[in-house]
């Protein structure tokens, strides 16, 4: 009777004590404000903005401005230089995918890496690369005498040349992504069917190909969405000849006056991201579960051993000079002659393009200077926000945890140019408490960067969270460890190597930006992209092929950097290895 007593007299005494907070229960606090400041306030004011521009309800303006010509075209335009080339792209990067995984060409990791830099680059830099290959004042032609006639257009400059340029960039998009179907492909199945007598092409048609039906449709959502947002490709060799796709109507709108500006750019910017967003949804629901249910047992390798590997390495090689190579020599032939269309020669090379925007021009100086600020400092923002964040979505957030990563998502998926309009509108009023605007200053850009690179950075120290051992912690708890002694002693020292590697992935992504910076930026916050897309829009070619140049150099040197370390990151976070 008296341990009874005594029993309910210390639970009382429980009862009456306050509760402490869980173990931990600040990074649950972190990953909530991340997803609020990052995903849901600056895209629920977007919607808001669409749906109410005069702060009551009132669909009759979007609605409007949705269904008038222009519109009605850029849409057109979007879509059908978006189907067009994620088609294409997934005829490319499939058939890239499928020679080097499933056979025994030499080079793998060298062509795997080339293919995966001409994705790295700047879509504008692409875009400059391959216009001034194919002009009438190509210097690399005309050094060869095979330009076409003076006068005549470039025939990269139409709804052709577009979809043939977003079908080259996006390929390795495809490639990356059907490569890690090919990984998810047990190796027994194909020795089984190949035991038995069957072909590698019938074990490729029967065996292989089914299992990546769902693969097919995720890259080719995949490249449809990344087409559909992308500015630079459509900016230089559509805006010049009047073929508009959204997001260039959007900068359109964005840079000209009036009262609905906001308004109008607001509207666009929901379809813009109702048509990436069904993309998204697509792919990702045609992905779902599929690892789980394939991935059992060893990995599909080589089922080629083929008879003529220098041929097929001979065209491997070919596709990496269309890709990269070949518009990157004429960059090069471009920024060493004086002027656009002058032939490259002994006499007429010279160096002083890559003087004017490295050295004198305080434009092109300060872009540069802007871009590794913007660059690095959103880098290593998310670098050190990446450990606690990847935690806490690994160890904390439950059954929520899918909801979670699809709302950080968010900002990422769709179009650069949706986010840019959406920080403005949350932007423009002077902030709540502090009264000031961060609209027109580095630091709005610095939240797009960090607002957009955020899943990137939480990838690799999201996969290492993932391979450590719970028991670690438990022992750690046991011995009477803290949270942020376990954090700081377990945790951090073995997914630091991957945080810093997602950082330079940030990096390398953000340092030739545009499609954020291009509606963002103001006098004296000019971006690498932004300070090229001037060039270019000027017409001084020569120093804009100068200024990519330098910047596909600065992406090359990064990529160098994350391959060396590769050893000491988690599997499959570079995609062009093994």
């Amino acid at each position: 009777m008296t341990d009874v007593i005594r029993e309910r007299i210390a639970d009382k005494g429980d009862a009456a004590r306050p509760r402490r907070l869980p173990d931990g229960w600040w990074v649950l606090v972190l990953l909530a404000a991340a997803v609020l400041l990052f995903a849901a306030l600056p895209f629920g004011r977007l919607v808001l903005a669409a749906v109410a521009p005069g702060g009551a309800f009132d669909l009759a303006p979007a609605l409007a401005e949705i269904g008038g010509r222009t519109a009605l075209r850029a849409t057109w335009h979007s879509l059908e230089t978006g189907v067009v080339s994620a088609f294409l792209a997934l005829a490319l990067g499939t058939g890239m995918a499928l020679a080097l995984t499933l056979t025994d060409v030499r080079g793998k990791r060298a062509i795997a890496f080339c293919f995966l830099l001409s994705m790295m680059i700047a879509p504008q830099v692409v875009a400059l690369a391959y216009f001034t290959l194919a002009g009438p004042s190509s210097p690399l032609l005309n050094a060869f005498g095979l330009a076409p006639p003076p006068g005549s257009d470039n025939p990269l400059m139409s709804r052709e040349g577009i979809i043939a340029v977003l079908a080259l960039h996006h390929a390795p998009l495809v490639f990356v992504t059907m490569r890690a179907g090919l990984r998810t492909v047990p190796a027994d199945l194909a020795e089984a069917a190949l035991v038995a007598g069957a072909r590698p092409l019938r074990v490729l048609r029967t065996v292989i190909l089914p299992l990546l039906r769902p693969y097919f449709v995720a890259s080719a959502a995949l490249a449809f969405v990344a087409a559909v947002g992308n500015f630079g490709i459509p900016a230089l060799l559509g805006v010049p000849v009047n073929y508009l796709t959204l997001p260039t109507l959007i900068y359109r709108r964005m840079v000209s006056f009036g009262p609905s500006v906001i308004a109008d750019a607001a509207a666009l910017s929901v379809l813009v991201a109702f048509i990436a967003g069904s993309g998204v949804l697509l792919g990702a629901w045609m992905l779902g579960g599929r690892s789980a249910r394939f991935s059992r047992g060893r990995a599909i390798g080589v089922v080629w051993s083929l008879k003529r590997r220098a041929l097929v390495e001979a065209m491997l090689w070919l596709v990496v000079a269309v890709v990269l190579a070949l518009p990157l020599t004429a960059l090069l032939a471009s920024a060493l002659v004086p002027s656009y269309g002058v032939p490259l020669s002994w006499a007429t090379a010279t160096l002083d393009n890559f003087v004017e925007v490295l050295v004198r021009q305080d434009v092109t100086v300060r872009a540069f200077r802007n871009s590794l600020l913007f660059a690095l400092a959103a880098s290593v923002l998310l670098a050190l926000g990446a450990v606690p964040l990847a935690y806490a979505l690994d160890r904390r957030s439950g059954r929520f945890r899918g909801a979670l990563e699809l709302v950080l998502e968010i900002p990422y998926a769709l179009p650069g140019v949706v986010l840019a309009i959406a920080c403005i509108l949350l932007f423009l009023k002077p902030l709540p408490l502090v009264g000031v605007s961060i609209y027109g200053t580095p630091f709005i850009i610095l939240f797009a960067y960090m607002a957009r690179f955020l899943p990137v950075a939480l990838k690799a120290p999201g996969a290492a969270v993932a391979q450590l051992p719970v028991e670690l912690e438990e022992a750690a708890r046991a011995c009477g460890a803290g949270f942020s002694r376990r954090l700081r002693s377990i945790v951090l020292p073995i997914v630091l190597p991957a945080a810093m590697a997602g950082g330079l992935m940030v990096f390398l992504i953000a340092f030739n930006e545009l499609t954020v910076s291009a509606l963002l930026w103001s006098s004296g916050t000019e971006t690498i992209g932004v300070a090229l897309f001037s060039l270019e829009e000027a017409g001084f070619a020569s120093p804009a092929a100068a200024v990519a140049l330098t910047a596909v150099v600065a992406v090359a040197v990064i990529m160098g950097l994350l391959d060396v370390s590769a050893r000491r990151l988690p599997p499959g976070i570079l995609p062009w290895r093994e």
